[in-house]
């Protein structure tokens, strides 16, 4: 049992890798609400007693894993366009992977997903990022998740491990102009973020819930 009386939930964590994935892991592993951590991974993790890491390939995950029998999934799976090479490449990671492990994790009784997505998501936009982003939030929607959380920061803020130039020069600018911009339009920290999307897995609320990026600023 937990601090609160309730057992310890077991969390899915796709994406545990990247920048604000990294922050989630270790609010996981810290948190007394979590007994164990599922982290399906290209890469190794550091070992930790709550951690069960996993090596994977999201192209062929494996469809009848034990370990997608968990409470709640947070996914942080994303990369850019340049960075995955074309397109094609980006919706298949930004996604075909996000939606692929929900779909495994719903069918083996997960409750809960809470999702990295990004400010503007809209499935009918003219801007290719931003409707791949909201079509994941469309099709997430309809695989009858308890507690469905859409967690949408602007520029996240934070040491990633790949440098991303365009990312780099508006970080410089909103932070000049941090103290004079709309809470919407400042940089969202990672840690920020993180704390967002595992406040959403494990408390659960039901139904459908969107955090904007101004209240992640």
């Amino acid at each position: 049992m937990d601090a609160s009386g309730h057992p310890p939930k077991t969390v899915l964590l796709a994406g545990a890798t990247g920048l604000v994935g990294r922050h989630v892991l270790d609010l996981l592993l810290a948190d007394s609400r979590v007994g164990r951590v599922v982290a399906p991974s290209r890469r190794p993790l550091l070992p930790h007693p709550k951690l069960q890491d996993v090596r994977v390939d999201y192209d062929a995950l494996p469809v009848d894993a034990p370990w997608w029998a968990v409470d709640a999934v947070i996914c942080t799976l994303g990369t850019t366009i340049k960075v995955a090479g074309s397109q094609e490449a980006f919706r298949r990671i930004d996604h075909d992977y996000p939606l692929q492990v929900a779909i495994l994790a719903r069918r083996h009784g997960a409750g809960a997903y809470a999702l990295n997505s990004a400010k503007g998501a809209d499935a009918g936009s003219r801007i290719f990022y931003s409707r791949v982003k909201g079509e994941l939030e469309r099709d997430l929607a309809t695989l009858d998740f308890p507690s469905l959380t859409f967690v949408r920061p602007g520029l996240i803020g934070g040491e990633r491990a790949e440098t991303r130039t365009g990312e780099a020069m508006a970080s410089v600018v909103l932070r000049a102009l941090g103290a004079v911009l709309p809470r919407a339009w400042r940089i969202n920290p990672a840690s920020r973020i993180a704390a967002a999307l595992v406040e959403a897995a494990l408390q659960a609320p039901p139904g459908q819930h969107v955090v904007e990026s101004a209240q992640l600023a």
